[in-house]
């Protein structure tokens, strides 16, 4: 089995008192730290951002074809 090094940054954000109340509740329910939260959170919103992202530039692109809802609604379901 390879292990790959995995190298670890920290960083430094302010965030409002109210929010940091909320996540050590949240860490406490879920019997994890502040860091793994916050970690596990930045991970989804990349995820979305990338998925998002990705979304936007094929909705941009002037060569992806614009489809009919309906025809393609009658094509999936059949027409009555």
């Amino acid at each position: 089995m390879t292990f790959r090094k995995i190298t670890v940054s920290q960083i430094t954000a302010r965030i409002p008192d109210e929010l940091v109340a909320e996540l050590d509740k949240a860490a406490s329910r879920l019997h994890r730290s502040r860091a793994e939260i916050v970690r596990h959170a930045i991970e989804r919103y990349l995820e979305d951002f990338h998925d998002l992202s990705l979304a936007l530039e094929r909705l941009q692109d002037p060569n992806d074809p614009v489809l009919d809802w309906e025809a393609v609604r009658d094509e999936v379901v059949g027409s009555d």
